[in-house]
């Protein structure tokens, strides 16, 4: 038994690489979807546009558009979810041969030297970090497919505004609900890539994470696409 824990003990070089990959996932997702701020943000403005396009639906006497706009989103969330079942039984499968495969990275110059056990410990990260993913992409399958079902519920001439108030406003979060979900599911594979780089070394892990942070923040805050959507 001390054996076996004592072949879990990660070096403190680890554990630091470990906290600072959590802290900046954690206050990654806190800074971009629940602090109170008034900037501009990618997925901020494809919410508000996603009202706009509830409000024009409900005015159209044919709603293929709106079906095949609905079905293309379920489409993209229902790819990445297969995806990541796929990644899964891989890393299963991983955890058979983790000793053969520590091996073989270990000849890798500047790598680190780790136990088995220990080895095993990375591949969990990485399941944890695609069943997460896998968690929010179903998720967001659900949520589109019950917004989807309230499109077709919509009437074209609702009985007063504030019942048409409602309504939009409830098909309308149900879909931000699922695209932030399918966002987040998003953002688990880039931090899937940080994790990856464990497997050389706890400090290339670091580099890796404030890496796939800095990419996040230019294409969620700085892209050409935000300013697109932003009229710019």
């Amino acid at each position: 038994m001390n054996h076996f824990f004592n072949s879990l003990f990660l070096p403190w070089l680890d554990v630091l690489a470990l906290a600072w990959f959590g802290m900046w996932w954690a206050g990654y997702v806190w800074y971009t979807d629940h602090r109170e701020t008034t900037r501009p943000t990618l997925r901020r403005l494809m919410d508000n546009y996603i009202r706009e396009w509830i409000v024009q639906m409900v005015g159209r006497d044919n709603r293929m558009l709106d079906v095949n706009i609905m079905r293309n989103l379920t489409r993209s969330s229902q790819f990445f979810a297969s995806t990541t079942m796929l990644i899964l039984g891989a890393l299963v499968a991983l955890m058979g041969y983790a000793e053969k495969a520590a091996g073989v990275i270990a000849e890798l110059p500047f790598t680190q030297q780790v136990s088995e056990r220990v080895w095993e410990l990375k591949i969990l990260l990485l399941v944890i970090i695609f069943v997460f993913a896998f968690f929010k992409f179903s998720w967001s399958i659900r949520q589109f497919g019950l917004a989807s079902v309230l499109v077709g519920a919509t009437r074209k001439t609702p009985a007063d505004a504030e019942e048409y108030a409602v309504h939009i406003d409830r098909i309308a979060r149900l879909s931000t609900f699922a695209s932030g979900n399918f966002n987040n599911g998003l953002r688990a594979y880039y931090f899937g890539v940080a994790a990856l780089s464990w497997f050389l070394h706890p400090l290339l892990m670091m580099v890796m994470t404030i890496s796939v942070v800095y990419v996040l923040h230019q294409r969620e805050f700085r892209s050409k696409t935000l300013q697109v959507l932003a009229g710019g």
